[in-house]
């Protein structure tokens, strides 16, 4: 099962490593990433695999809105379903 995950900001150093590390301390794999730096603000979109997580979903919504909290970044995930329905015309 596919979920996507967006990541908003302030840009600073080590935002992508933080992210991509809580993936794969959840065994959730990174399966493709597009970021952009618009003057000083980043956005991530990650497309990533949660088939094989280690921990329930909203365990790791919790972790990624924890770190976001902690460094002033507004981190979302939802299964690429939902996500897909949201935005389908």
């Amino acid at each position: 099962m596919r979920a996507v995950l967006t990541v908003i900001g302030k840009d600073m150093v080590g935002i992508l490593a933080g992210v991509s590390g809580i993936c794969a301390e959840t065994g959730v794999n990174v399966m493709e990433v597009t970021q952009s730096i618009l003057q000083d603000m980043f956005a991530m979109i990650m497309l990533v695999d949660i088939s094989d997580s280690n921990v329930p979903f909203d365990e790791l919504s919790a972790r990624l809105a924890k770190y976001g909290d902690d460094n002033a970044l507004s981190i979302r995930i939802m299964h690429e379903d939902i996500f897909n329905s949201m935005h389908r015309i």
